[in-house]
């Protein structure tokens, strides 16, 4: 028997979501992998093992000691990355969590032109055929960029002075997201939020100072619709954390 929406239960709800198609938005994460050049790599130490018998146990048991920066491999940054007195990873809410889904598809535009900006009229288009963006969404630049994981080079696409060149987020779009459509997060494949030739942060430093997260290095866009999904984004709790590790996931429609 059907039930309306308003009778659902959180069991009805359930069942309907776990019949749909799951996308992890997430790169697994290693030594060796693209981040910012500034960063130490991370040490991963094995330091008890399934052979080794510990105190009165009889075997023993796997675990490791993990050593890396918050902003490292799929992450998230909140405000206080960049924004002194800016809520911290524990301040930030589980409802902030899970959001409606819009993806701006410029993978096209970027390799045709690696610098390329995310701009109003990826928005106003997107607006034309999904109607106007509503508040409290999780706003994805799809590049396909990730596509060149786990290869650094390939990611920083930096030329003979040293230049990087990737796409990324264009202030004015920034500004409109923000501001006008009030969106809850952002997030991109590339590990800065402001195209790699920009040689500075403006737009990063812009969306944290408007109290809204974002998350870095996401994978598999291609695999998303532009919209009718639901994201994910998830992560530890470090007390005044500036950043972590963050497991992403969508569930498409």
């Amino acid at each position: 028997m059907s039930v309306s929406l308003a009778q659902a239960s959180l069991l009805d709800i359930f069942e309907v979501l776990r019949s749909k198609r799951f996308v992890d938005m997430t790169h697994t994460f290693s030594e060796g992998i693209p981040h910012w050049p500034g960063f130490p790599e991370q040490k991963a130490e094995l330091i008890y093992h399934y052979d080794e018998g510990v105190g009165t146990m009889g075997s023993g048991f796997c675990a490791h000691y993990y050593g890396h920066v918050g902003q490292w491999g799929t992450h998230v940054d909140p405000p206080c990355h960049f924004v002194k007195g800016g809520r911290t990873l524990d301040e930030l809410d589980v409802k902030e969590m899970i959001c409606p889904l819009a993806v701006l598809d410029v993978h096209e535009k970027a390799a045709a032109n690696p610098d390329y900006a995310g701009a109003p009229e990826d928005l106003y288009d997107w607006e034309k055929r999904h109607g106007r963006l509503p508040e409290g969404a999780f706003v994805v630049l799809r590049t396909d960029w990730f596509k060149r994981w786990p290869d650094p080079a390939a990611i920083a696409n930096a030329d003979a002075e040293g230049i990087p060149h990737f796409p990324g987020w264009g202030m004015e779009l920034l500004k409109i997201l923000c501001e006008e459509r009030k969106v809850r997060a952002i997030g991109h494949e590339t590990t800065d939020t402001d195209p790699g030739c920009t040689g500075s942060l403006p737009g990063e430093y812009y969306v944290l100072d408007q109290d809204i997260y974002q998350v870095e290095l996401l994978a598999n866009t291609d695999q998303l619709p532009e919209w009718g999904a639901l994201v994910v984004a998830s992560w530890p709790k470090p007390l005044k954390g500036s950043g972590f590790p963050a497991r992403v996931f969508a569930i498409l429609p």
